[in-house]
């Protein structure tokens, strides 16, 4: 039986290995956009229209790192900002044509590499590890989200 200490480090060198699974296949290494930065254009595939604030306080970083990540998102054609028409000093944004198609082909990219992972196990085996995940997650919910968060 493994000790703790190796059991750990087992489950780090574990999620280095999910990180890196078909790294070179991701559409968004063509880019150029970094993670976090596709976590942001994900939020505002989901949440068309939302302001910096909304997005700063979704995403758990300043509204600062958000404009500075959306003015590399903007250069790359991948989003654009709008003033909201109801109130002139709120800035919306969204995905351009150019932004909604890479979002739909990295999450093609994502679904691809979860069914591969997911592949070797039995239905229940899946079930299993998705309700591990959840609980493990389920625990941390709130707790130093933004200490280990990497820079959007």
């Amino acid at each position: 039986m493994e000790d703790g200490r190796s059991l750990l480090q087992r489950f780090v060198e574990l999620l280095e290995d999910l990180r890196r699974l078909e790294l070179a296949r991701n559409p968004l290494r063509d880019v150029g956009i970094s993670p976090p930065q596709f976590a942001l254009l994900d939020h505002i595939a989901r949440e068309p229209g939302a302001t910096l604030g909304g997005i700063a306080a979704a995403l758990g970083v300043t509204p600062p790192t958000i404009s500075a990540a959306l003015r590399r998102l903007e250069a790359l054609g991948l989003v654009a900002r709008r003033r909201d028409p109801g109130d002139r000093r709120n800035i919306r944004v969204f995905l351009t044509p150019k932004g909604r198609a890479l979002h739909r082909k990295a999450a093609g990219f994502k679904r691809l590499r979860a069914e591969r992972l997911l592949s070797p196990l039995s239905p229940a085996e899946r079930a299993e590890l998705i309700r591990l995940l959840e609980k493990a997650l389920k625990s941390t919910k709130g707790r130093g989200k933004d200490d280990d968060r990497e820079s959007t």
